[in-house]
C-alpha cells in the first residue's frame, strides 16, 4: 500500500494557480486498467457519486484534450479528465473491487479524505479536546448502527456474532488486540466500554474503521459472517497501516483520558441546567 501512496503522489500535477490535480488517463494505469475505455465508465459513475453528494462536477472533473506522440515525430489528440483529490478518492470507490490496487487504494482515499474534512471544518478545529471527543463519539454511535444493520445482512445476526464481528475490526485496528486486550491496555474494568475511553485521535480512527466496513459490506455484497469478519478485519488493519505510512501514532499507544465520555455528557448537562 506504501507504495501507492507513494506513486499516487507522485502522478500529481499542479495549475498555473498551484490547484493539484490528476490526470484520469495516468490513474487508469496506476489502478492497473489496461485500456482507458474500460476505465471510462468507472469515471462517470464517479461524476454520479459526485452529484449526489452534492458537489459541483465540474470542480471535481474538468474534462480537456492533450496531443500526445504516436511514435515517428506523429501526434495524435486524445481526450482526458483534470481530477481534483476528492474526484481519485470518488473513482477508487466506485472502481473493481477486485483488484489489490483498489481494495488497498479505497481505505486510503477514504482516510485521507476524511481528515482533510475535518482539517478543513473551521468548527471543528475550534473545538476544544472534550468537544471533539464527544462529537466523534457521537458520529460514531450513528455510523455504529449501520454498522450494525449491514453486517446484519451479511449474517451477523446474534449478539454474540456482532461481539465476534465487531472483535475482527478491533484485532486489525490495534495490531491483533481484541476488546478485551484493549480495555486490559486501558486499565478499565468490564463494565466500561472502550469507546467511552478514547481520545478524539483513537475515536477518529475507529470511525474510519466503521465507515469503510460498512461502506464495503455493502459494496462487496458480502454474504456470510465468516466473510464479514474478515472484511472487518481488513478494513480496520489498512486503516491501522495508513496511520502508520501517515506518521501517526498506532491507537494502542495513544493515552487514556482521564474523562470518560459519560463524565463528559454529565458535565455539559449540569451546565445545560445551570446555563
Amino acid at each position: 500500500m506504501n507504495e501507492l501512496v507513494q506513486t499516487f503522489e507522485g502522478i500529481k500535477h499542479l495549475d498555473e494557480q498551484g490547484n493539484e490535480f490528476w490526470s484520469a488517463r495516468e490513474l487508469s494505469k496506476l489502478l492497473d486498467y489496461l485500456e482507458y475505455r474500460n476505465f471510462q465508465p468507472v469515471v462517470e459513475k464517479a461524476k454520479i457519486a459526485c452529484e449526489q453528494s452534492q458537489q459541483a462536477v465540474s470542480d471535481h472533473f474538468v474534462e480537456f484534450h492533450e496531443m500526445v506522440k504516436i511514435g515517428s515525430n506523429a501526434t495524435r489528440k486524445l481526450s482526458n479528465v483534470k481530477l481534483s483529490r476528492y474526484a481519485c478518492y470518488l473513482i477508487v470507490q466506485n472502481g473493481d473491487p477486485s483488484k489489490p490496487v483498489i481494495a488497498a487504494g479505497q481505505t486510503y482515499f477514504a482516510v485521507q479524505t476524511r481528515r482533510q474534512e475535518l482539517a478543513d471544518d473551521e468548527n471543528f478545529q475550534q473545538l476544544q479536546e472534550d468537544q471533539k471527543r464527544l462529537f466523534l463519539r457521537n458520529e460514531l454511535k450513528e455510523h455504529n448502527k449501520l454498522l450494525v444493520e449491514t453486517a446484519q445482512k451479511a449474517g451477523v445476526e446474534t449478539s454474540l456474532d456482532f461481539a465476534v464481528f465487531q472483535n475482527h475490526g478491533y484485532k486489525g485496528l490495534y495490531g491483533g488486540l481484541d476488546n478485551k486486550a484493549i480495555q486490559a491496555r486501558k486499565g478499565l474494568k468490564k463494565n466500561q466500554a472502550i469507546l467511552d475511553h478514547m481520545g478524539s485521535t483513537e475515536l477518529a480512527a475507529n470511525l474510519f474503521r466503521a465507515t469503510q466496513a460498512e461502506e464495503k459490506l455493502r459494496r462487496d455484497n458480502i454474504q456470510t459472517k465468516q466473510q464479514a469478519n474478515q472484511t472487518h478485519f481488513d478494513v480496520g488493519q489498512k486503516v491501522r497501516q495508513t496511520i502508520q505510512e501517515l506518521g501517526g501514532t498506532m491507537p494502542e499507544d495513544l493515552p487514556t483520558p482521564d474523562k470518560s465520555i459519560k463524565a463528559l455528557e454529565a458535565s455539559q448537562k449540569k451546565q445545560l441546567k445551570q446555563g
